[in-house]
């Protein structure tokens, strides 16, 4: 266990703090963490349950059961009656804290408590604290377990299966490191079971079992309705062009190691990615996943927003600390500029909900200190706050143009390739040629809508059914031209180009010739 914790608490136990409230899932822990502060202070450790009442740590039922004590008037009544210094655990006890009586209980007995060597634990996985108690509990911090604690656990494991000649452990301090990297954000308890899990599943444990400890954390993600949970299926070479933005993603692949942090690196605070629709922006982000074997979590901001007053600002709180919660991992943001394009309409379109979300959001971005990378995408620079731009906010902010030549032409062999075609066999550079204009997505698309006609008419695809797919396709470049033009006019001198591409070619004008 991380000494912080320790230390906060027993510092706040020898200064007669009355009544603490620590917010855990973790009982076990916490309670272990009280045992040995109760046998430095040589006191006594009391637990209760409403289902079992008090018992005293250590003792069997028959002996350290306090009967009748099930009743939470009659357990803080023990509390009070009791002379001897003792620390009390009482857990989940926050559903008692809506009854008046109880209330008035507790703030009878924080009076008592500051004169004696008790200490009143409350320890709950939620924090409800009733305005009459605010200033007689005092909440107390119980990080989830750290580098060391699963550390402790993850030799504990190996050291259990070490004999097993079927079992392989194949833990460098490489691998080991990127095992722990993968099990933080994960209770104890979570953390023993997704390891017992992946010497199950694999009859060993190692670097490939990083996915099946990351999925652990996707079990987290789906309990909760702000953040979405994305498998890194897209691999980062799937990525076609965009050199000088995957040069930069992979500089950055070991930021999050501890080598990184001796070396005085700090985290990665993420990028914003603004461009043309289609060009790879999303799809930049769940290849990055991939690259970093960190999960990959979506921030819908549509789900942010609710009609209640204070949900809003509450959901965007309790996105941020989810995502915090599961670190190191990606946070995906698409799209941003529709959540926050009203913030300077927002006093008066929805009594300022948009604004105090965005400043909610943006405050978390620039002060963070947890390894949480944040990838978000923007079509559309002139419905973006300008405060988003400033400076601190991202590490860099990159343009993501249509494609050039070169690129389209890796572009169209990926997918052929994704779709189990030989691309040696088709006519790569022609097909670029006659794409100038056409994005990613465009490309995939006029792939897909040629397959259809291939399959129709029975025959092989080839890159006459490309071509004349691509003679069918307006594609987004030539209907919005202009609105491109402005684009790239802006990023010119606002953004980092994401392709080593010195200008971009003219978008090709409609009534274009194509050879067949």
């Amino acid at each position: 266990m991380g000494d912080k914790a320790l230390k906060e608490i027993e510092i706040l136990i020898r200064a007669r703090y009355p009544i603490l409230y620590v917010v855990s899932w973790e009982e076990e822990r916490v309670e272990e963490m009280l045992l040995r502060i109760a046998n430095n202070r040589g006191k006594m450790l009391f637990s209760w349950t409403v289902s079992r009442g008090i018992k005293q740590y250590g003792e069997s039922d028959s002996k350290g059961l306090i009967e009748s004590s099930r009743d939470p008037i009659v357990a803080l009544d023990q509390v009070h009656k009791f002379k001897e210094p003792a620390i009390y655990v009482f857990k989940d006890f926050h559903p008692f804290l809506s009854d008046h009586a109880i209330v008035r209980k507790l703030r009878d007995l924080a009076i008592s408590l500051t004169n004696s060597y008790k200490t009143l634990v409350l320890v709950s996985p939620l924090l409800k604290i009733p305005p009459e108690l605010e200033k007689d509990i005092t909440v107390a911090d119980f990080d989830l377990p750290d580098l060391e604690d699963l550390n402790i656990l993850l030799e504990k494991i190996t050291a259990q299966v070490k004999d097993n000649p079927q079992i392989k452990v194949e833990l460098t301090p490489t691998v080991k490191e990127k095992v722990l990297k993968a099990a933080l954000g994960l209770t104890l308890k979570e953390a023993e079971n997704v390891f017992a899990k992946a010497i199950v599943v694999n009859s060993r444990l190692g670097e490939e079992d990083v996915p099946i400890i990351l999925s652990e954390k996707q079990q987290i993600i789906r309990k909760t309705a702000v953040l979405e949970y994305y498998s890194a299926e897209e691999k980062f070479h799937e990525v076609g062009g965009l050199d000088i933005l995957k040069d930069w993603l992979r500089k950055r692949n070991l930021a999050f190691s501890q080598k990184a942090r001796e070396f005085g690196l700090p985290y990665p605070k993420g990028i914003l990615l603004i461009g043309v629709q289609g060009c790879g922006k999303s799809l930049c982000a769940k290849a990055v996943s991939s690259l970093w074997g960190l999960p990959l979590l979506r921030l819908d901001m549509s789900r942010i927003f609710s009609s209640l007053v204070g949900s809003s600002e509450e959901n965007i709180r309790r996105g941020v600390k989810l995502a915090e919660s599961v670190a190191p991992d990606i946070l995906w943001i698409d799209e941003i500029e529709k959540a926050f394009a009203g913030t300077q309409s927002s006093t008066f379109s929805d009594a300022g909900t948009t604004s105090r979300v965005f400043g909610n959001f943006i405050t978390w971005l620039q002060e963070k200190k947890s390894p949480v990378f944040v990838i978000a995408t923007a079509n559309d620079i002139e419905q973006l706050p300008p405060e988003l731009l400033r400076k601190g906010r991202f590490d860099e902010i990159f343009f993501v143009d249509l494609p050039i030549l070169e690129e389209r032409r890796d572009i169209f062999k990926i997918h052929l390739e994704k779709r189990k075609r030989d691309s040696k066999g088709f006519d790569l550079d022609l097909l670029a040629r006659e794409s100038a204009g056409f994005s990613g997505a465009e490309i995939e698309q006029v792939i897909i809508s040629a397959l259809f006609d291939a399959f129709e008419s029975g025959k092989e695809l080839s890159s006459e059914f490309v071509l004349g797919s691509i003679k069918e396709t307006v594609p987004l470049s030539t209907t919005m031209k202009e609105k491109i033009d402005n684009l790239r006019m802006w990023a010119s001198t606002r953004a980092r180009p994401a392709s080593s591409a010195k200008s971009p070619e003219a978008i090709p004008e409609m009534g274009r010739k194509i050879e067949l």
